[in-house]
């Protein structure tokens, strides 16, 4: 059974099959237009809120991909992502610059996960 949570008209925030959780891009809402710190900080606060919603943690995280709109916030958005990973437990991740939706958005991320 597939199960979608926070379904919206275009998309879902994440959808669950087989024990496996995919999340959408996950991008700043309340920090867009502020420092690539900031947003990172929200996104994650995003992502740990839908693998709650999903039934799974950041400690199930499988794979995580970030996109940056300019590499230079890589230390930034590092910084944020060092103090929330599970160091116990770190994902597969790849960072690559990418223009993004909007130009105040400064980072998106997408991930996979274990229930």
């Amino acid at each position: 059974m597939i199960e979608r949570i926070g379904k919206a008209a275009r998309w879902s925030d994440a959808v669950a099959f087989n024990g496996v959780v995919y999340l959408s891009g996950h991008v700043a809402e309340e920090t867009r237009g502020q420092s690539v710190l900031e947003q990172t900080r929200e996104v994650l606060a995003q992502i740990d809120d839908t693998l709650a919603q999903a039934g799974s943690s950041k400690d199930k995280l499988l794979s995580v991909t970030i996109y940056l709109a300019d590499m230079a916030g890589f230390d930034e958005m590092n910084q944020a992502w060092d103090a929330w990973v599970d160091s116990d437990n770190p994902p597969a991740r790849a960072t690559v610059e990418a223009r993004l939706a909007r130009p105040t958005m400064a980072v998106e991320m997408t991930a996979i996960a274990a229930r």
